[in-house]
């Protein structure tokens, strides 16, 4: 009796141990994930290029996209497949940081592609229909490249993913630094831009403040008008004067420095 008992014991052990190295390797899985991008911080922190998996059905255009790549300070080419199942080989055999995918492969969408990734992803592709760039932005692209671009563009957006990955390397970030992360992935000639705008906006504020007013205005009355700091007022009311928009003369008080006010033409 004492021996029926002993073996059921061991067989409880046994299957007992057997649901404990169930659960422990789905921890393991769980993990893998997290275990990567822990080891992506370190490589990051000792300046290790990022890795790059050019995936594009085309051979010449993988070359192509590989040695722009290659050229770019900071990035390093780890491989380029030519179908969807050659680059999931590559991804499992080396960390990626980043893919280069194009939306066309023979196998496999290459949006279809991006879910089985598990690295950063940026669509590259002739593919110029709106509800394709809605999909892949969708699927998690951080960038949509319509080939054939010039190949300074891809080098822009490749150093931007590096500033992106700088920003959002910590375990918390706020709102300025995600937004500023985001920024980070648009082109320069597109951040350019929307500071062009911004800069013409508060320009045509700065003249409307001073043309609807009946008197002259110093750069601090302006400034509390349009809602901006005073030297931002004196610099784009001295820019109004060099572009031949506005007149300044001095505003002499009864005592101290005279003030430089501005009027229209």
């Amino acid at each position: 009796m004492s021996d029926h008992r002993e073996d059921h014991d061991d067989r409880d052990d046994h299957e007992g141990c057997g649901d404990h190295n169930h659960r422990e390797d789905h921890d393991d899985r769980e993990s893998h994930a997290h275990r990567d991008r822990r080891v992506h911080r370190e490589r990051e922190g000792r300046r290790v290029p990022f890795s790059v998996l050019v995936v594009d059905d085309d051979f010449r255009v993988a070359d192509l996209h590989a040695s722009l790549v290659a050229d770019t300070p900071g990035f390093t080419v780890v491989g380029t497949a030519h179908s969807a199942r050659a680059a999931l080989a590559e991804a499992s055999a080396h960390p990626v940081d980043l893919a280069l995918v194009d939306r066309y492969l023979p196998d496999r969408s290459g949006i279809e592609l991006m879910a089985d990734l598990s690295c950063d992803v940026f669509v590259l592709s002739a593919a110029a229909e709106g509800e394709t760039v809605r999909k892949a932005l969708s699927a998690g692209a951080l960038a949509y490249l319509i080939k054939p671009f010039p190949p300074r563009l891809l080098s822009e957006k490749l150093r931007g993913y590096a500033r992106f990955r700088q920003l959002t390397d910590a375990e918390m970030l706020d709102q300025n630094v995600i937004d500023n992360a985001f920024d980070a992935l648009r082109s320069p000639r597109a951040s350019r831009s929307r500071q062009a705008a911004a800069q013409t906006v508060t320009r045509e504020l700065v003249l409307a403040a001073v043309d609807s007013s009946g008197a002259p205005l110093s750069a601090g009355e302006v400034a509390a008008q349009i809602g901006v700091s005073r030297a931002t007022a004196q610099r784009y009311l001295a820019d109004l004067v060099t572009r031949g928009r506005l007149r300044m003369r001095l505003r002499y008080g009864a005592a101290g420095r005279p003030e430089q006010e501005y009027h229209h033409l």
